[in-house]
């Protein structure tokens, strides 16, 4: 079976909690090779300079590991747990996507569904920006965003869609506990079809100059907000 490398104190860390995927071993600087939540894992010792050629950066933290692919959930297993899903549109930035997903594990979403093709997947990048939140959080591989927002929406979910230009005030609007955030890509936002699927859009209202947030700010203040209105 094809492994994978999750590289960084904490993605590894929560890599080998979560427990979610055989951990195959556990490369290290010798310094960090005797940590006491490595015990039980097999770990090699690693210079620098091996650790970073193997990871294909020098963000690796002294610690990379080899690990079966990431497990990705069905969409009906999303969709037969409690709480939001976010749904992303095209999310093309490797860290934009590990932010969103250590957003919505933090706000303890039923998961993620993200695009089979014209996204990056979950990839090591994906795993250290999410300071390994992918590790704990349920993240489907859709091959239609928009059929995915009909499939929940045929489920009794709301799907709520951010629309910067389009959508009313986040503020004003019911968030139910199993609504589905849909968010667009960082260029381009919802594509029409995906828009359409959405029972309604929202915006941030913005107060300054700058035009836009950030994905992953916006969707940790719309979810957050769908949390404060349903506790």
């Amino acid at each position: 079976m094809t492994r994978e490398l999750v590289y960084g104190r904490n993605p590894v860390r929560e890599l080998i909690g979560a427990g979610a995927r055989p951990v195959h071993e556990v490369r290290a600087l010798p310094q960090l090779a005797r940590e006491p939540w490595l015990a039980g894992v097999r770990v090699r010792e690693a210079t620098r300079a091996e650790l970073g050629r193997l990871a294909g950066t020098s963000d690796h933290q002294g610690l990379v590991a080899l690990a079966d692919p990431y497990p990705y959930a069905g969409l009906r297993a999303l969709l037969d747990r409690p709480g939001p899903i976010v749904a992303l549109d095209g999310a093309q930035d490797p860290r934009n996507l590990g932010a969103i997903a250590r957003v919505a594990e933090a706000a303890g979403a039923a998961g993620m569904a993200i695009p089979s093709r014209g996204g990056p997947g979950v990839t090591p990048a994906v795993v250290k920006a999410s300071a390994g939140a992918v590790e704990h959080l349920a993240i489907a591989r859709v091959e239609s965003v928009a059929a995915a927002v009909h499939d929940a929406r045929g489920t009794g979910r709301l799907a709520v869609g951010a629309d910067a230009e389009r959508g009313d005030d986040y503020r004003r609007v019911p968030w139910p506990a199993d609504v589905v955030l849909v968010l667009g890509s960082e260029g381009e936002g919802l594509r029409p079809r995906v828009r359409a699927a959405c029972d309604r859009l929202v915006r941030i209202p913005m107060r300054g100059r700058v035009a836009s947030l950030n994905i992953s700010v916006a969707a940790g203040i719309l979810l957050f907000e769908a949390l404060r209105n349903v506790n």
